[in-house]
């Protein structure tokens, strides 16, 4: 019987979600004619937004990867996960500076720093995930859902506010350009920089005579994401400890039993989400070129989003799921309006969720102990 009103009502809801859309949609900058008339006249920026898109959302992508892996093993959503994508954006910031990559106009010193900061951000931001794990949510593995939820959410302010010190330190200044723990701090693009100042163009597809813009920064980033997502699902797939982890996912007790320890493979869990949370942030740095306290939670949510849509506790829908997220957020916000992106972003979520609750390639959780 349920299926059969399943069946009945989801095309109503279909036809009641384009209404609203259609209705709302005007108020939100959605006027189609117009819109149609923008593309027809100039349809290589829509070209321009995707390649946008593509390149967020392989950062959202990587920042999704950390939320479902730690939902697919103990069913916790880590609220803290964007904040910790936060102190990566920091952690290579300062090391940027320390090292005196942002003054230097040597592509050798350049690239020494940026892979320098990127190992850094990852060793840092792995282990703040890892002891996050463990003072935060490790005794309350057992616990109702709801104490181990305000314990991320908890978490997630304290790292907030060292973010917040982190960037009011005076003796930043020089480099984080700015005084004030709550101002948006400048993170230079040393890649554009550093081919500009080698007299080279540093849009990749500037040879084609095309006017489309896909500089260095944003062809490293999506060659990197991909590297990181390939790796992990290698990882996952074909290593022991990755055969432990789906194993702790499938059954915690089972798992157990086998002789699998079970705090370690969590704790290994948080360390790898840490890792990329690490890697999205001097990512994030570079091809955003900012810097703030609390773009964490805007990332997170996203991220988190993505991971929902795609299927939670599904590596690929968590891949998926992040380009999705990153290809309309560009869209709203150049074609639409950025006042309005997140708005459409959470209602392309319900319609799907309305849907298909498992998400686009299904939720893959197992039985929690």
């Amino acid at each position: 019987m349920n299926e059969k009103l399943q069946r009945v009502f989801r095309p109503l809801i279909i036809i009641l979600a384009i209404y609203l859309v259609l209705l709302i949609g005007p108020v939100a900058s959605l006027d189609i004619p117009a819109i149609a008339a923008a593309a027809a006249k100039n349809p290589l920026q829509l070209v321009q937004f995707l390649i946008i898109g593509i390149a967020n959302g392989a950062i959202m992508a990587i920042i999704a990867l950390g939320y479902t892996l730690v939902y697919g093993i103990i069913e916790l959503i880590n609220f803290a996960h964007g904040d910790v994508v936060m102190v990566g954006t920091f952690t290579s910031l300062t090391i940027l500076s320390l090292t005196g990559t942002l003054d230097t106009k040597d592509p050798v010193h350049i690239i020494l720093g940026l892979i320098l900061a990127l190992v850094i951000a990852i060793v840092v931001c792995a282990i703040l995930n890892a002891a996050v794990e463990r003072l935060a949510y490790r005794r309350l593995r057992n616990a109702p859902r709801l104490a181990p939820l305000i314990s991320a959410i908890g978490m997630s302010f304290i790292i907030e506010n060292f973010g917040l010190m982190w960037a009011g330190q005076t003796w930043l200044v020089p480099s984080f350009g700015t005084t004030g723990g709550a101002s948006q701090k400048n993170f230079p693009d040393l890649l554009v920089a550093m081919y500009t100042n080698l007299g080279l163009n540093a849009n990749i597809l500037a040879f084609t005579g095309i006017h489309l813009r896909l500089t260095i920064t944003g062809l490293v980033v999506i060659i990197l994401a991909a590297i990181l997502m390939l790796g992990l699902r290698f990882f996952i797939q074909n290593t022991t400890l990755g055969k432990a982890m789906r194993a702790t996912a499938q059954n915690r007790d089972a798992a157990k039993m086998l002789g699998i320890n079970i705090d370690n493979v969590i704790s290994a869990t948080f360390l790898i989400g840490g890792g990329l949370a690490g890697a999205a942030g001097i990512m994030t740095g570079l091809y955003n070129n900012t810097a703030w306290w609390f773009m964490g939670f805007r990332a997170g949510l996203f991220a988190f989003t993505a991971a929902v849509l795609g299927g939670i506790g599904n590596i690929t829908g968590a891949m998926l799921g992040g380009f999705i997220i990153g290809i309309v957020a560009s869209f709203s916000d150049g074609v639409l309006d950025a006042r309005w992106t997140e708005a459409w972003v959470f209602a392309i979520l319900v319609l799907i969720l309305m849907l298909r609750p498992s998400g686009l390639l299904g939720e893959q959780v197992g039985d929690k102990a």
